[in-house]
Formats: structure tokens, sequence, C-alpha cells
């Protein structure tokens, strides 16, 4: 599938034409200039040719922004991996010094390259537009993101500039979704650079460096999976600008779609409250969770530490707390395999389906040795047990009296599962049904 990459300088709608080409809120947008930091990709269909799109952080030099590097070497990788270039300028501010740069080096590129004028919104500055003729790069295409007037012409020559290519089935359809969540500065996107062998995503000390969920594709040492690495989700009273709350949602969005959560937390500070929150918030959406400790290099150790560790971080888990855990140090690399290798193992115990007749071969013997307590002189028999067709691990148990199945007992009927079935790292759903 061919690849679109959107560059340009900060504050000129690329964030917001990028929304408007994949037909959904996908990229954080706000008035304030260099929002978007990594590379983001979505998909984008028209006149029957799909294509993928990437939007990059604003191309700048000699700024105070300790990103400006970071994002200038984001903007040069998309650059490389696009097969068309989409440079995206402003019509009110005319052709900065900025622009100028980043047509010299377009024009030194053997890409395809589009000129777009954002934010001409009325014919008047129809006019504004007709000086980035001077660039050099050919035809300009005069749009404006926000209400999407002139897209249709531009999308049209995107689509005729474009490498010929046959319709093709997304490749990535059906493939596991692993989320990396976390609170801010634990190491998330440390770990996904580390797991890719490459800087895919921009890393400073500077809390709440990631703002979007970023996806990535890996294919390495026999695992394929989608790769997301989030913002980092705080309490909501320490959210104080507008661009960090859809960050959060960002996440939590991450969190609802993924299959798979690696919740990260700092060694040195354990889990907090906000660790538990997130935990709960994975829990609560019914996916698959591995717990990865970060920092582990840092944390003074004895002979006991990590069993003693591992104790008191599972008894916070509780009830829920056959959870994988792994120690790492993702800056000296150690343990990284053993990540990809747990929650490799999660999903599979997260998509298994167990036939009916070895559910009830395992189970019925044990419910009927410990049968539900009786309720008001009522006695309550369990007759059989079929897994439900969902996405995570939900049982049916079909009884008399289903009303009268408590939460303890569902509990010892989980505990059961747990025990016959490998079910580590999934939350599982029981439902008792009338028979």
């Amino acid at each position: 599938m061919s690849l679109v990459a959107i560059v340009g300088r900060p504050n000129v709608g690329k964030s917001t034409l990028f929304n408007r080409l994949v037909g959904m809120r996908q990229a954080i947008v706000d008035d304030t200039a260099g929002v978007t930091r990594d590379r983001h990709y979505g998909r984008c269909e028209w006149c029957g040719r799909e294509f993928s799109v990437v939007d990059t952080g604003g191309y700048t030099t000699n700024s105070d922004d300790v990103f400006e590097s970071a994002i200038r070497s984001q903007v040069q990788i998309a650059i490389d991996e696009a097969d068309l270039v989409l440079f995206m300028v402003e019509a009110a501010t005319g052709i900065t010094d900025y622009d100028a740069g980043i047509a010299d080096i377009l024009r030194r590129t053997r890409k395809p390259v589009v000129l777009c004028v954002n934010k001409v919104d009325t014919g008047e500055k129809m006019f504004d537009a007709y000086q980035f003729y001077s660039l050099g790069l050919g035809e300009i295409y005069s749009i404006s993101a926000a209400n999407g007037s002139g897209t249709g012409d531009l999308l049209d020559a995107v689509v005729a500039a474009l490498p010929e290519e046959g319709q093709t089935e997304d490749p990535y359809a059906g493939l596991p979704r692993i989320a990396i969540v976390g609170k801010p500065n634990v190491g998330k996107s440390s770990l996904t650079n580390a797991l890719l062998g490459q800087e895919r995503n921009i890393v400073t000390p500077v809390a709440g460096t990631t703002r979007d969920a970023i996806e990535t594709h890996y294919n390495k040492f026999g695992h394929e999976f989608m790769l997301v690495d989030t913002a980092g989700i705080r309490r909501k009273a320490r959210v104080r600008e507008d661009l960090e709350f859809y960050s959060v949602m960002r996440s939590i969005r991450a969190i609802e779609h993924a299959d798979v959560c690696i919740l990260m937390i700092d060694a040195t500070s354990g889990m907090e409250a906000q660790d538990m929150s997130i935990f709960n918030l994975i829990v609560k959406n019914r996916k698959g969770c591995v717990v990865v400790v970060n920092k582990w290099d840092l944390f003074l150790k004895d002979s006991n530490t990590l069993r003693d560790y591992t104790a008191a971080l599972k008894e916070r888990l509780a009830p829920f707390n056959d959870v994988p855990v792994i120690f790492t140090s993702v800056v000296k690399m150690q343990r990284i395999q053993d990540v990809l290798d747990a929650a490799a193992q999660v999903y599979a115990n997260y998509s298994q389906k167990i036939p009916t007749a070895r559910l009830n071969e395992a189970l019925l013997p044990v419910i009927e040795e410990t049968p539900p307590p009786a309720w008001k002189g009522k006695y309550v028999k369990i007759k059989y047990v079929t897994q439900l067709p969902t996405a995570f691990p939900a049982f049916a148990f079909f009884c008399n009296l289903p009303q009268y199945v408590k939460d303890p007992y569902k509990r010892f009927l989980e505990n059961q599962l747990r025990t016959n079935f490998n079910l580590t790292g999934c939350p599982v759903q029981i439902y008792c049904r009338q028979k």
C-alpha cells in the first residue's frame, strides 16, 4: 500500500488535514504549535484507491524546543518511507524561512511532491496562495483543512501522482493489538524503541513527551502484532492542559481497542494509586495484562528482594493477581524479550477457545463435590458449562436457580477454571443462566 507523508512547519494544519483524510479525530489538534511529535499513521480511501497517510511533527531549526532535533529526524524518516510527500504551507503567513528550508529538502528528494496551501477559507485569500509558486515545486492546491474545501482536488492530484498498485487487503487485519500503558515517564516509548530496534518514538526525560497513541507493526523473533505506544495517564486533578486531556483520552481508547495491555510501573516508586487506576481500567475493559516493572537496575536489592517485591505487587492486584510480572531495565536492555514472550502467551490464553466437553469433564466433578451453598432452603444444581463466543474469556454456567449463585461461589468457579486451564493474565467473566 502506498504511503503519503504530510510535512510542513509547525501549526499549519497538518493534523487537521490528517484527521480529515482518515475520516476520524485520530491525531490531536490544538492551536498550540508543536502538538504532534511522533509519526502518526492512518488510512485514506479516495475514488476506489486506498493509501496510508502519515502525520509528522512541525519541522523547525534553531528553536528553544527540546524536541526539535527529534521531531526533525522523525520528519526525515517519514519522507524516506513515503511514496509521495504532501508539503503543507499556510496562506496568511506567506513563505517563511522554515518553508523555504523544507522546500529545499524536497527539491533534492526523488519522491513526487504535492504542494497544498492551507487556511484558504475565502476567495480573497486565493491571491495569497499564488506566492508559493516561487518555491519551485509545481502546481499548488488551495485548501481549508478545517472545513474541507479544496480537499477533493488535492486528493485527485495525490492519487494521480501515487505509483500504480493493485487493490490489496489490509495486511494487518486480525493481528493482535498490544498496548503499552502507564503513568508518564515510566519508559513506555523507550520500551517500544527497544523492541523495534529503532528510534520509532521520541524519548526525553520530560514527562508527557508522547501525546498520541502511536501504532507500529512488529514482526520479529517469531512474534507478529500491532504495538501501540500511548501517552502517560495521570490523575484527572493533575491534567492542566487541553492537550494532555486529549492525550489521556487517546490512551484510554487504546486500552479499549487492545487485546493485551503491558502495564509499566517504576520500580523505585512501586505500584502507586494511579498505577492501580490504570490496572482497574484494563480489568474493567476485560483485556489481557502483563505488568512490567521498569528501572529495576536502580532498585536496591538483596537476596529476597525479587520474591518480596512480587508478593507485595500481587497482593495489591488481588483478587485478579494471576498476572505475569516481568522485571526489566529498558535502558540496559535487560529481559526485553521476556516482555514479548509474556505478552504473546497472554494473548494465546486470551484468545483460546476451550471445547465444551473439556470444560464439563474438568469442572462438573468439582462442582458436584463442592456445590453452591443453599439459599433460603433452595438448592442450586449446575447442569453444564460452556464458553461464550466473546473476545475475552467468558463462561456460562447453566443451572436451575441462577439468581442464587453469589459472588463468592463465582470466584470459586473462576479459580477452578484457572486451575484447570491456562488463563494467566486474562480477566475471566462468569455468567449463571437458567437451564
